[in-house]
């Protein structure tokens, strides 16, 4: 059965070539909408007609089951700093491998693999490993919690912070959220801090302030260092903890993640993505009085257990460890993050080259090693300076253009993420800027020829 979409590719030239150009992945993904709902794994792999089905990787690169080439921007959603197999990560995973994949104990790899942490993230007093960035956001409100003794958490609308409950849902709440859990989620628009000093003003029972310090999907909601000062300066005058979200930004925007480049050090840091090399992987780092709720105690001689119970079968694997660092190494001991920014700023640079050629009023911006596509009218100038509301930079793309986006660019060799936007790697070229550029032109160009934009 061939899936059903929004819009037919006999509709569209772009999709139209696009599924000529990917029977393979056209044919799995018929198996897998009868097995997997939507007959994908996560939702940023959705796409119409059909996503991609890759079948290898290395570098900058990956190839789908048709052979088909493209120039990776999803890098393992954030992931691949180094990009696909570096040799020093496929080296430790090698060498790790013959000697267990589990043990079910404590191993010298998690002590090592801690201590680099510690040693780059300016807040990482203590360290308790997860495995995905969810978990760790997930601990971390509950840590803070139990810490303050509070109910309450502030966050900010459209800022992302994985799945579970408290920090899914957008104001009003969401299926599948119980009620209550909404009313003590007090969220407040992007970058307003006059709205948390209130908050915290006039309220006892806040237990937290959880934050992506770029702002939203890294970046896309664009947040600046001046936001962070102030929101240290009123956690600190209300003793509120206050955690940075860094599972994207973590080890990224500089070795020691946002908090370093920005100065600004808070009290909690969930980490994830980088800090395993592509592997699962993550880390809740902060304080050591408030990790303190995560330890065991004497008390009149009796072993006590500890205020919260914190499991996780996978927690700090061998693997994962020895994956992670081999990756933390090779972004302390060398240039991956300025790399990685150069490439970035110069696609940013191409794209919107392309996008004035076009004669569109679009434009792609960023500041790490990142890039935003922003669909309406308005430079990055104007998204820094605060003139583009929130609610248009983040959501107000129609679906059915992203994904013909999308599409188009897949089409002509590059893959992108569904903001729509891309993370950048070390291990990108001069050559994958071209072919980039190349790529939005000639989609840009089928786009326009259809009506599209």
């Amino acid at each position: 059965m061939a899936p059903q979409t929004a819009v037919s590719p006999a509709e569209s030239k772009i999709l139209h070539c696009y599924v000529q150009k990917t029977p393979g992945s056209r044919a799995l993904h018929a198996r897998a909408i009868t097995l997997l709902n939507n007959g994908v794994t996560h939702v940023g792999r959705y796409l119409e007609p059909h996503p991609v089905y890759i079948e290898r990787a290395a570098g900058s690169r990956k190839w789908d089951v048709d052979g088909n080439e493209y120039v990776d921007y999803f890098g393992g959603h954030g992931a691949l700093i180094l990009g696909h197999n570096h040799p020093a990560v496929v080296e430790a995973v090698t060498a790790q491998l013959p000697h267990g994949v589990h043990y079910g104990a404590s191993h010298a790899l998690e002590i090592e693999w801690a201590d680099l942490i510690h040693e780059l993230i300016p807040s990482a007093e203590r360290v308790r490993f997860t495995n995905t960035g969810t978990e760790a956001t997930h601990l971390a409100l509950r840590v803070a919690r139990a810490f303050t003794g509070r109910n309450k958490i502030i966050r900010f609308a459209g800022h992302f912070h994985g799945w579970h409950d408290h920090v899914c849902f957008p104001p009003g709440g969401a299926a599948g959220i119980i009620p209550g859990i909404v009313e003590d989620t007090l969220i407040v628009e992007p970058n307003d801090t006059a709205s948390v000093d209130e908050l915290l003003a006039t309220r006892n029972d806040i237990a937290a302030i959880i934050i992506e310090p770029t702002g939203a999907t890294f970046g896309h909601i664009p947040t600046g260092g001046d936001v962070l000062h102030r929101l240290r300066a009123t956690a600190t005058r209300h003793a509120v903890p206050l955690i940075f979200d860094e599972v994207i930004t973590g080890f990224r925007c500089s070795p020691g993640g946002a908090q370093q480049f920005y100065g600004v050090t808070p009290d909690l840091t969930t980490l994830a993505k980088i800090i395993a090399g592509g592997y699962s992987g993550a880390a809740l780092a902060g304080r050591a009085d408030i990790l303190s709720v995560l330890d065991y105690r004497h008390e009149n001689g009796r072993i006590e257990p500890p205020p919260v119970l914190h499991q996780g079968t996978y927690n700090a694997g061998p693997v994962s460890a020895a994956a992670g660092i081999a990756t933390l190494r090779q972004i302390r001991d060398h240039d991956v993050i300025e790399r990685a920014n150069r490439t970035a700023a110069a696609i940013r640079e191409e794209m919107n080259a392309t996008i004035r050629r076009r004669g569109l009023g679009w434009c792609v911006y960023g500041l790490f090693s990142d890039f935003h596509i922003y669909c309406g009218d308005a430079s990055p100038e104007d998204i820094y300076a605060g003139k583009v509301p929130s609610c248009q930079l983040k959501g107000s793309i129609r679906p059915e253009l992203v994904h013909k986006i999308r599409a188009g660019l897949l089409l002509h060799g590059v893959d992108i993420m569904g903001w729509p936007g891309g993370i950048v790697s070390a291990a990108h070229t001069e050559e994958d800027v071209r072919r980039t550029a190349a790529a939005l032109e000639a989609t840009l160009e089928m786009l326009q020829a259809e009506g599209a934009v």
